[in-house]
């Protein structure tokens, strides 16, 4: 092959490398928090226009999320950021050990998120978590001891936030009082009842692939 048409190849292919992944390509990016994350007890929504099922109460979910704000220099005409990841750590009372915790853990990776832009992640526990943890369907909030979260891009963590001033980063402190759990699971919006509410709220969640 000509030297220089493989050269030309080369900077097409470089140049498409960075036009679809901008924050791998440019270094420089920034994560704002915006707002320090917090814990909602949020209703199952009941859909108008649908036959209600008799006797039947709605529960409540528990809800965590945060606002941030992405930038990146030099700004990508897209004004987009591929993709980043969102990890959280949420600790909850022990319901079989007073006075200690369980520290749950869930990964989100968001795509086409924009920059500029006041967006919010989240996670949440179900009402059947709630219960396990608590013993009864409502009021999970007063379950949540520690809410923090990293936002990572590219494997790198650019920031990291939580809700209790002086316990930064306390999920990464040893402590006998907390322990990681798999006991209940954390998930995303597109696991809930909510995943069609608020759509624009929040950043796009990476579909899951097939194996």
């Amino acid at each position: 092959m000509n030297p220089k048409i493989r050269q030309s190849a080369f900077l097409a292919l470089t140049a498409a490398a960075v036009l679809l992944s901008p924050c791998a390509a440019l270094a420089a990016i920034k994560v704002d928090v915006t707002d320090k994350p917090k814990s909602e007890d949020v209703m199952s929504p009941e859909p108008s226009g649908v036959k209600s099922k008799g006797g039947f109460k709605a529960k409540d979910w528990l809800e965590v999320e945060a606002k941030i704000k992405v930038e990146m220099a030099p700004e990508p005409k897209n004004k987009t950021c591929d993709k980043l990841t969102v990890k959280w750590y949420v600790a909850v009372e022990n319901p079989d050990k007073p006075n200690t915790y369980l520290k749950l853990t869930k990964e989100i990776e968001y795509v086409n998120v924009p920059l500029k832009e006041d967006v919010f992640v989240s996670v949440y526990l179900s009402p059947a978590s709630i219960r396990r943890l608590t013993g009864f369907e409502r009021s999970g909030k007063r379950a949540v001891k520690y809410i923090g979260f990293e936002v990572i891009v590219d494997g790198k963590i650019i920031v990291d936030a939580t809700d209790k001033a002086g316990k930064d980063k306390w999920w990464a402190a040893t402590s006998d009082k907390i322990a990681d759990s798999t006991a209940v699971p954390l998930l995303n919006k597109m696991e809930t009842p909510f995943a069609a509410f608020w759509w624009d709220r929040y950043p796009e969640i990476k579909a899951k692939t097939s194996p």
